[in-house]
């Protein structure tokens, strides 16, 4: 689906607001690890914003759909690709916050790790 200019904006503008969030989550990791942080939380955020609209829609359309390879055939129930996709962008998600939590110091790690998702 293409996206028009204000879309655009609006898209941009829930990634900053994510990325400012994150930043504040993880606002410990020692200035040495700055620069690779930097670069997951930016790509965190955008993962962020991209699950969330993927979750809008999986919710008002459902996982599955019928589909038909023709005319002669029987509809059958298969997955959505966009709940393909949420998956695979969950997973990748997931893993950038284990990667960014374990930057951070022993004790905010662990402390990050106790709140779980509600803190991400």
């Amino acid at each position: 689906m293409e996206r028009n200019e204000q879309q655009i904006k609006e898209h941009e503008a829930r990634v900053d607001k994510e990325k400012k969030r994150l930043d504040k989550v993880f606002h410990s990791i020692p200035d040495d690890k700055k620069r690779v942080a930097q670069g997951l939380i930016v790509q965190a955020a955008r993962m962020r914003v991209l699950l969330d609209d993927a979750w809008l829609d999986i919710q008002e359309n459902g996982d599955y759909e019928l589909f038909t390879q023709s005319e002669n055939a029987p509809p059958y129930e298969r997955e959505r690709p966009i709940a393909k996709l949420f998956n695979s962008r969950d997973g990748a998600y997931m893993k950038i916050i284990q990667q960014l939590t374990r930057l951070l110091p022993e004790d905010v790690a662990q402390e990050v790790k106790e709140k779980g998702r509600s803190l991400l």
